[in-house]
């Protein structure tokens, strides 16, 4: 009576293979009758089996970009490491859109907004790999050139307000806006090496610094000559630190460098593993939302993930 309702090994292994068979022949494009909702029952079925870690966002990860690119996702969502005294958090901008409901506490591990809303990132997958290049390709992607055979993982963060220039007398205002997009993103190059940078202002960034003022300004120009005489990184990509670091005010990021300390005390952070990941693209084809910035699939690196700007 004491093993009523546990599963055998055996039955494990067996439901662990036909759920992995299902979201495969899904995720291949094989004719499988609703395969949104067998990448679905796959999911729910992995978590069951204790499979896959995080089963809050499995089911969703899993029924828009298969098992392994759903794993991948989770274990490379970057920490977020905030600028001390901010007070701005990433949410779900279908559930807010003002400072009032997304705002948090200015220290320590931040997981949820004063209105209780958990910290969220939208996830965008690039995969110019054999197998999905066929497909990235067919939804608009560019996978050619030296973006062939990598996987890119992008999470794109929503803040309600941007004020690059909060604090500073007149000119405040000229830097403040509604509505603000923000991204991080993983390169997973066909030898396993994996880079990483982070929006900034109009470019990408790995670290913060004079070599990134050019990436900063939008002017590319400025970024190829500072890359050839290597004061920056070549497209703002580094090697993966797994932080994310915040500034407060214009939530400009980067890879490394970042001055917020997340081991100092006081610091304010968001563990990766923390962050509620959401499926984006579904969201991108469906919404009507507007916002006062370009959003993330009206944007040239939701194609081109090897993009230098950010608009």
């Amino acid at each position: 009576m004491g093993e009523r309702g546990q599963a055998s090994v055996e039955w494990v292994a067996v439901v662990a293979v036909l759920a992995l068979a299902f979201a495969g022949l899904a995720v291949a494009g094989a004719g499988v009758p609703g395969a949104g909702l067998a990448r679905a029952i796959a999911a729910r079925l992995l978590c069951g089996a204790a499979l896959v870690d995080e089963c809050g966002d499995a089911p969703r990860l899993v029924a828009a970009y298969g098992t392994e690119v759903a794993a991948l996702l989770r274990r490379h969502t970057p920490t977020l490491v905030f600028e001390r005294g901010s007070r701005a958090l990433p949410v779900d901008f279908r559930r807010c859109r003002f400072s009032r409901c997304a705002d948090g506490a200015r220290s320590g591990l931040v997981a949820r907004s004063r209105a209780g809303l958990p910290v969220t990132a939208f996830t965008r997958v690039i995969d110019c790999r054999p197998g999905g290049e066929e497909r990235a390709e067919s939804e608009g992607a560019d996978c050619s050139g030296p973006r062939a055979g990598s996987l890119y993982l992008q999470w794109w963060l929503y803040y309600a307000d941007s004020a690059t220039l909060r604090g500073v007398p007149v000119a405040g205002e000229r830097g403040y806006h509604r509505d603000d997009w923000e991204m991080a993103a993983v390169r997973i190059a066909p030898d396993g090496s994996v880079a990483q940078r982070a929006s900034s202002h109009h470019g990408f960034n790995y670290a913060g610094g004079p070599g990134n003022w050019g990436s900063d300004a939008g002017v590319e120009l400025a970024s190829a000559l500072a890359e050839a005489l290597g004061a920056r990184r070549p497209g703002g990509w580094g090697p993966r630190t797994g932080l994310h670091f915040v500034s407060g005010g214009s939530h400009a990021g980067a890879a490394a460098g970042g001055v917020h300390d997340p081991d100092a005390p006081g610091a304010r952070y968001v563990p990766g593993r923390r962050i509620r990941l959401v499926p984006l693209e579904p969201i991108a084809a469906a919404t009507r939302a507007r916002f006062a910035v370009t959003s993330p699939w009206r944007k040239r690196v939701w194609r081109d993930p090897e993009a230098t700007r950010t608009d």
